[in-house]
């Protein structure tokens, strides 16, 4: 055995032994959901919500996933669908949700805000505005919830010192090769990473699914009106909450990413997009992403090192164990996938691995119909059309494109 090999190898151990760290976590945490530890709150102790869902667009399943959040068993919330005109086709969807529920309170802002370059907070400032209560939830369109799921999430600010109760999320309804792969990653590195950095590093990972607060605690570190130049809004949110002191709790109930009829090229896009984040707001901590991507790790050892029968070996090993234990995360999570998506997740892991190395490259990103530059902390700055930086754009985007 060649000394490159026997490094390559170490490595990738390595990087098993994080991965096994992360499925442990994940069934711990559920664990000790299905052991319900957090008892649920009295009647009294339950606090009036609004549920604020940004809209934009027909996301799959869209229907359901907004009819779920009216029919919760919570005394007293409403629910406040916001979107910036009234030609996009979720404001059909909305009102639809809204006829058949006169008995919620249910309402709809369409009003073209522009305070800030992230369309999502513009479209979360009117809502707020709107808002009758105290304590808030952000909801992407995307998620589907069980009756439950109100009186769960508020649990968590049972205690005064928690300022930000978000949710584990899985993906789910993978019809497409695309949504399949979309969802075998939620339900494996993401899911994972954020067990995995509550539980042993303490340091929450707030995703913009799910985000409960109360109205003082977001206003305490600004508002929305801070976070309207940036594109990990939901990951800053949790971030500030704790700087200013205060807990973010993350909750074991799992909530739905309902992912049906994805094309390859928007999973490419999402993790690539999420990537870059990562890479401006972690700096050399994005690096440890490689350190959880056992599989692309054992591949790079076959380039490397060249295909020997111990390389080979490994690389065998590594992606079976690496099956194994998604699949195990998938059961501990109720998002068991078929064997034959199982398969593809060797081939998912060599793609993402691939994808790590694009933030490195380039620093525009694609989201909502937009394109930005992105910079330190993942704040906004909208790409030029003319000049140097255009051509670095579409250089890279045409990389990407024959790529895909």
């Amino acid at each position: 055995m060649n000394t490159l090999f026997l490094l390559c190898a170490a490595i990738t151990g390595i990087s098993l032994i994080i991965y096994g760290l992360q499925v442990i976590a994940v069934r711990r945490t559920t664990v000790r959901s299905r052991c319900g530890t957090v008892p649920a709150p009295v009647l009294s102790a339950l606090p009036p919500i609004s549920v604020l869902k940004p809209l934009k667009g027909l996301d799959d399943n869209l229907f359901d996933n907004l009819e779920s959040f009216c029919r919760q068993d919570y005394p007293d919330y409403e629910v406040i669908f916001a979107l910036q005109d009234h030609n996009d086709p979720a404001y059909k969807v909305a009102r639809k949700i809204r006829d058949k529920h006169p008995e919620k309170n249910i309402a709809i802002i369409v009003e073209r805000c522009n305070a800030g370059l992230n369309p999502k907070v513009n479209n979360l400032i009117p809502a707020y505005r709107a808002s009758r209560h105290d304590t808030v939830l952000i909801s992407d369109s995307n998620v589907l919830v069980g009756p439950d799921y109100l009186r769960s999430i508020a649990a968590g600010l049972n205690d005064p010192a928690v300022g930000l109760v978000t949710n584990l999320i899985r993906g789910t309804g993978g019809v497409t090769l695309g949504a399949v792969l979309e969802n075998l990653h939620l339900n494996s590195f993401i899911i994972g990473s954020v067990c995995f950095l509550d539980r042993y590093l303490r340091m929450p990972c707030v995703i913009g699914k799910s985000m409960l607060m109360r109205k003082k605690d977001l206003e305490s570190i600004g508002g929305f009106a801070a976070f309207k130049d940036v594109l990990a809004e939901d990951y800053l949110i949790g971030r500030n909450m704790q700087e200013q002191g205060k807990i973010v709790a993350v909750s074991a109930y799992r909530v739905n990413n309902v992912n049906q009829y994805w094309s390859i090229g928007r999973f490419l896009n999402r993790h690539t997009r999420w990537g870059k984040l990562r890479w401006k707001i972690g700096g050399y901590q994005y690096v440890s992403e490689l350190l959880a991507n056992p599989v692309f790790l054992a591949c790079m050892t076959l380039l490397l090192a060249g295909p020997s029968r111990q390389a080979v070996l490994l690389a065998v090993v590594t992606a079976g164990l690496k099956v194994l234990g998604d699949h195990a995360m998938g059961e501990s999570i109720g998002a068991s996938q078929p064997f034959r998506s199982l398969l593809l997740i060797p081939i998912k892991d060599v793609i993402v691995g691939l994808l790590w190395f694009v933030p490195l490259l380039s620093d525009t990103v694609m989201w909502r119909g937009n394109r930005y530059l992105l910079d330190k902390d993942s704040r906004l700055a909208p790409a030029p059309e003319h000049g140097v930086w255009s051509w670095r754009y579409r250089f890279t985007e045409a990389v990407k494109a024959w790529s895909a």
